[in-house]
């Protein structure tokens, strides 16, 4: 296997365990992740993201680590989210939504459009950026195209962006001259 798979691998791992930790704490409120720290490596192990013998010093490390980025904190010896860990924690929620695609494609579109204005114009290009890295395609001014239900996803874009009314979601059983967007999310038959 190349270094680039080896790499690769290594920063899913680290992704995964670092969602893991930041759910936990999140569910678990202020308890302390040595409490809960049972269930997460019961989890972890049965996933295999860590070996059985050094499972503890994984998750401690993890833990130190998410700390020093700022995502969790200790407050009165319990280990909690920080608002930078809620939304990195939501980042990585929206990653996992978008990579979860049915096998077979229901035949209908799921359209956003939003209405942002220009004085709130770096969250407009926030949500632009957002959307392209889950697999949106853009379709024209403020209006981009994904072929799955994404509705939780876009519960939680509004969450994560404070939009509410701004951003609408539909679900549309066609769209005129959609050959191009089937070909771009291969679903050609």
């Amino acid at each position: 296997m190349g270094t680039m798979e080896v790499e690769s691998r290594k920063r899913t791992k680290k992704n995964q365990l670092k969602g893991m930790i930041l759910e936990t704490v999140k569910i678990a409120g202020l308890i302390s992740l040595f409490v809960v720290a049972p269930n997460v490596i019961g989890a972890m192990a049965k996933i295999g993201l860590i070996a059985s013998p050094r499972q503890k010093d994984v998750i401690q490390r993890a833990s130190q680590r998410l700390v020093r980025q700022g995502l969790m904190e200790w407050r009165q010896g319990k280990l909690r989210l920080t608002e930078k860990g809620e939304r990195e924690l939501r980042i990585l929620q929206l990653r996992e939504l978008a990579r979860n695609r049915p096998r077979k494609w229901d035949k209908k579109w799921r359209v956003l459009i939003f209405d942002i204005p220009e004085h709130r114009k770096v969250l407009r290009d926030k949500i632009r950026t957002t959307l392209q890295k889950i697999g949106f395609e853009h379709l024209q001014d403020s209006v981009w195209v994904y072929p799955y239900d994404c509705e939780d996803l876009m519960a939680l874009l509004k969450a994560e962006f404070h939009v509410g009314d701004a951003v609408r979601y539909l679900i549309a059983d066609a769209i005129e001259r959609d050959e191009g967007l089937r070909r771009h999310f291969k679903l050609l038959s």
